[in-house]
């Protein structure tokens, strides 16, 4: 059941097939972004950008040069055009770094690192700052301040130097990450969410940062079902983060209880979800990752 991780080169993180596609998608938040820098993201808050927007009434200390002379011509009163300010965007993806990761067939790990890369890539290409996250021991270590296509390569480089072992610290390691000073802007936690410790705790301190957050889970074919790829229903199951053995007969019963539990874990995972007001998807590693993205996302309203 265990598939290590193989990735090795640029190639297998974003293959050249998948390139053109990402070229034409872009990242979509559904809250109003106000970075404190001066970027390429078009928002919906009114300032003193290039595209008009709407007229409000003059107020006592507005700056002249935005009066609308020709109204005032006509009605005999001052109205101020008002313009879409261009706003930077921040998009950091979280990936879970722990040994429970590094597992299935295809390996989640893998299917973790290959999403990843090609939500970086459409955010560098659209000029929005990204930061790249692995969570692991408590910690989020990082790549943060990327920003334009000539950073992929490095983006793809600490990517593949990633190793999944140990045990997240979920909780910390997204409290470690809420309190960095990344902006505002849309965080992806790519995790199978099969932590002891729980994920609320750490979902939560990233939605309150203001953040649009988007957990999404990975399970291995074999998690779904225990049966697959297993030809021998007598198996020894191995807990990676605790190194704790447990042989058991997958039989009939077995199997349903398995599914049944899983059902019910995935329930609970996604109403937490619904709670903190975070979006959520749980997908194989098996999943067709390319149509994954230019079809599924864009219908979740994540990319556009």
């Amino acid at each position: 059941m265990i598939s290590p991780s193989k990735l090795i080169k640029l190639e297998d993180l974003l293959q050249p097939s998948l390139v053109a596609a990402l070229d034409r998608l872009d990242l979509m938040s559904r809250k109003m972004l106000q970075g404190r820098m001066q970027g390429e993201r078009r928002s919906r808050r009114r300032g003193q950008g290039m595209d008009f927007a709407d007229f409000r009434p003059y107020a006592a200390g507005d700056d002249l040069r935005f009066v609308d002379w020709n109204i005032y011509g006509r009605l005999d009163r001052l109205f101020l055009k008002m313009f879409l300010e261009e706003e930077d965007l921040g998009l950091v993806i979280a990936i879970d770094g722990s040994a429970s990761m590094d597992t299935g067939d295809p390996n989640k790990f893998d299917v973790a690192r290959r999403i990843a890369m090609a939500l970086t890539y459409v955010g560098l290409v659209n000029q929005h700052r990204v930061t790249l996250a692995l969570l692991k021991d408590g910690r989020a270590d990082r790549l943060s301040g990327m920003r334009g296509r000539r950073r992929a390569a490095d983006a793809a480089n600490w990517l593949i130097g990633q190793k999944a072992a140990g045990t997240t610290g979920f909780d910390g390691a997204c409290r470690s990450l809420a309190s960095a000073r990344l902006g505002r802007g849309v965080v992806i936690v790519i995790s199978d969410y099969l932590l002891r410790e729980g994920y609320e705790s750490g979902l939560r301190a990233l939605a309150a940062r203001g953040w649009d957050v988007f957990a999404l889970q990975i399970l291995s074919p074999e998690e779904m079902d225990p049966r697959k790829n297993n030809q021998n229903l007598d198996v020894r199951l191995v807990d990676l983060e605790n190194k704790g053995e447990v042989e058991i007969t997958l039989t009939g019963a077995v199997v349903r209880e398995h599914q049944r539990r899983l059902e019910t874990f995935n329930a609970a995972l996604r109403e937490t979800c619904m709670k903190l007001g975070v979006r959520q998807m749980t997908i194989s590693s098996a999943v067709d990752y390319q149509k994954f993205l230019v079809e599924t996302l864009r219908k979740e309203g994540l990319l556009k």
